[in-house]
């Protein structure tokens, strides 16, 4: 797959985020367009990267790594969007400018740690299970505030905001009030005005969602699929 063709599905995505932002009067300039790259080859990535993608999302340490050591001079940011160990903290810090992913206190004292090594202070979003499933990572939503004011004491850690990975249904509208709860628990902790944190980004919405997310507030689209084609 050329340039070319990363190209033209870029072009496809990114129209869609800049109609469907100004349908609800926002500026398209606030959502960015994480582009899923997990599964795939540097080479594949690298042709993305030549076709504008700036932001890439990886949900592997170990595949990532490899990657990252062919890619990182090449102008992209990395997130992590995956479910992350405490073991595999000090690769995370030294790869990724957000984790999106912290769910726990244990984890976020471990990225501090880190992050404090290499004296970098790294950006986290604390994923919340919206939809209270025992298969997916994230803290519940009456956990979240609480887990917030403890990790904004970690000198090394600064939170941006939340994410979110709802059930899956095959209509969009029916994902919408997982988003809605996710903004509104955003709203929440913005009220409470929690010193050292800024709960600005909202990551939220993939490949069959994205729309309904962008209207419900989504500041982060992780798009994998429609750029990069189906997984290996």
């Amino acid at each position: 797959m050329g340039v070319t063709i990363f190209k033209e599905r870029l072009h496809t995505v990114t129209e869609i985020i800049r109609k469907t932002a100004q349908k609800c009067s926002r500026d398209p300039d606030s959502i960015r367009l994480v582009a899923v790259s997990k599964t795939k080859p540097a080479d594949m990535i690298k042709k993305a990267i030549d076709a504008g993608v700036t932001i890439l999302g990886e949900n592997y340490i170990q595949e990532t790594r490899k990657k990252f050591d062919v890619l990182s001079a090449h102008d992209a940011s990395w997130h992590f969007i995956g479910h992350l160990q405490t073991n595999k903290a000090k690769y995370a810090v030294r790869m990724f400018d957000l984790i999106h992913t912290v769910d726990s206190l244990k984890l976020a004292k471990e990225l501090d740690k880190e992050a404090k090594k290499i004296g970098k202070k790294q950006n986290i979003l604390i994923q919340v299970n919206v939809g209270m499933e025992s298969s997916k990572s994230g803290i519940s939503e009456n956990e979240t505030l609480r887990l917030i004011k403890e990790i904004s004491l970690l000198d090394n850690i600064s939170i941006k905001g939340l994410m979110t990975m709802p059930p899956f249904f095959d209509q969009p509208e029916k994902v919408r009030p997982f988003f809605t709860a996710l903004r509104k628990l955003r709203d929440t902790i913005k009220s409470a005005s929690i010193p050292n944190i800024s709960v600005d980004e909202l990551s939220m919405g993939m490949s069959g969602d994205y729309e309904v997310a962008i209207e419900e507030g989504a500041t982060l689209v992780r798009v994998g699929t429609a750029i990069f084609g189906e997984r290996n």
